[in-house]
């Protein structure tokens, strides 16, 4: 890292720090805060409370433990914060609301929430923690934006364990369909500019969801199983078994790490539904069926429900159930750079605060991606709208930008 890109993030954590610092009323917590973000973000081997002391200087990680277990600081405060944060720099009137859930393996049976279940992340039952999520994705970046952790029935039912992990009596059981729809509600009443809303099956095929975004007026892309049942389609399977051969399109839905995502795509309108789709006799939204199809494997069909303007056409479509797998970029970034799974907490709030600020710390340089690819961006902008390129420089001629400092991404 270059001085002047050093002093940028140094300049750039600093402010983040300082639009966070009034949500701890001592210095103390405030000053390991700083220091717990900015072990999260340090090339540390395990991000656990014993390194990240060890890296920030302390002779124990006493300090760091007492930030997530007994200090007084709430962090859905900062969860509000870093809405705000991530609506200033990667808010984009096209933003889409991603969610889906991911797993934490665990040994034990004291941690908040952990017993054997079917872990995604695992692709397998094993004892883990689940967190619900919700990822922010425009054209500027992605990053993690709220978090919920699910507690299964195994948990609320047995009001000594709960309180044991330090669970909150008023903590009732919610399913993740339950805990999804409250994260959606809460984005859509913070700064985020959200035209779009995503998730996979798990959470498409539940109507009581659909719903909240259609009262919203929110347009979705949802995943739903091929037995999904909708107005004017008894099977979304038996529906696209019947589309003719013309009907299937080849379409890209983004690129991914092997290039663009390619595959054969089908979309159908369905009727429209008087109480949600219609304002006064006029129609704003329309519903659609969509089938995405593998190019090289053609039995493998994946199926999706759609809420769109009237306005909107197969391309939006196709675009917003691709921009579905950017939360999974999240976790593998939060985890990979972050440390978001490699808490070492066992109780109810010492994992919203650690998974909290490791959101923070994803959402920082999810940030300073934005803001460097801005300024590449920029430079070129400006080279292919000069004028001219040349200039008289005393008895010689010089490009017009031969004293701008132009990013290295873009030489």
């Amino acid at each position: 890292m270059t001085t002047q890109a050093a002093e940028t993030w140094d300049r750039n954590l600093d402010d983040l720090f300082t639009t966070i610092g009034h949500r701890f009323g001592r210095v103390e917590p405030r000053r390991r805060m700083r220091d717990y973000v900015r072990g999260l973000l340090a090339p540390v081997a395990r991000k656990n409370s014993w390194q990240l002391a060890e890296h920030a200087g302390h002779s124990t990680p006493d300090g760091l433990q007492h930030l997530l277990s007994r200090a007084r600081w709430n962090p859905d405060d900062i969860r509000d914060d870093l809405q705000a944060f991530v609506a200033e720099r990667l808010g984009r009137p096209d933003g889409v609301l991603i969610v889906d859930d991911t797993g934490f393996l665990k040994k034990g049976t004291t941690s908040a929430g952990v017993q054997r279940q079917y872990s995604g992340t695992a692709g397998r039952t094993e004892n883990c923690q689940i967190g619900v999520f919700a990822a922010y994705a425009s054209s500027a970046g992605r990053a993690l934006v709220d978090r919920e952790l699910y507690l299964p029935k195994s948990w609320t039912d047995d009001r000594d364990r709960c309180r044991a992990a330090k669970v909150p009596d008023e903590r009732e059981f919610a399913t993740k369909g339950a805990l999804a729809k409250a994260i959606v509600l809460r984005a859509l009443a913070s700064p985020l500019p959200i035209a779009w809303v995503t998730a996979d099956a798990a959470y498409g095929q539940e109507c009581r969801f659909r719903r909240v975004l259609e009262n919203a007026g929110v347009s979705y892309v949802l995943a739903v199983p091929k037995s999904q049942f909708t107005v004017g389609c008894p099977r979304i399977d038996h529906l696209f078994a019947q589309a003719p051969k013309e009907a299937w399109e080849r379409r890209s839905c983004g690129a991914g790490a092997k290039g663009l995502r390619v595959y054969e795509w089908a979309a159908v309108r369905l009727p429209a539904v008087a109480e949600f789709d219609y304002v006064g006799e006029e129609l704003m939204y329309q519903r659609w069926a969509l089938a995405r199809r593998s190019v090289s494997k053609p039995d493998e069909i994946a199926y999706y429900l759609g809420y769109t303007p009237v306005d909107a056409g197969v391309d939006d479509l196709v675009r917003v159930a691709g921009i579905r797998w950017a939360i999974e970029e999240c976790f593998q970034a939060a985890k990979n750079e972050c440390g978001l799974d490699q808490y070492e907490v066992r109780r109810y709030v010492g994992w919203y605060r650690h998974i909290t600020l490791a959101m923070l710390a994803h959402a920082f340089l999810a940030a300073l991606t934005a803001q460097e690819g801005e300024k590449g961006a920029a430079a070129v902008r400006m080279l292919r709208s000069s004028s001219s390129l040349w200039r008289k420089c005393g008895d010689s001629w010089q490009l017009a930008l031969a004293d701008t400092r132009v990013p290295t991404s873009t030489r």
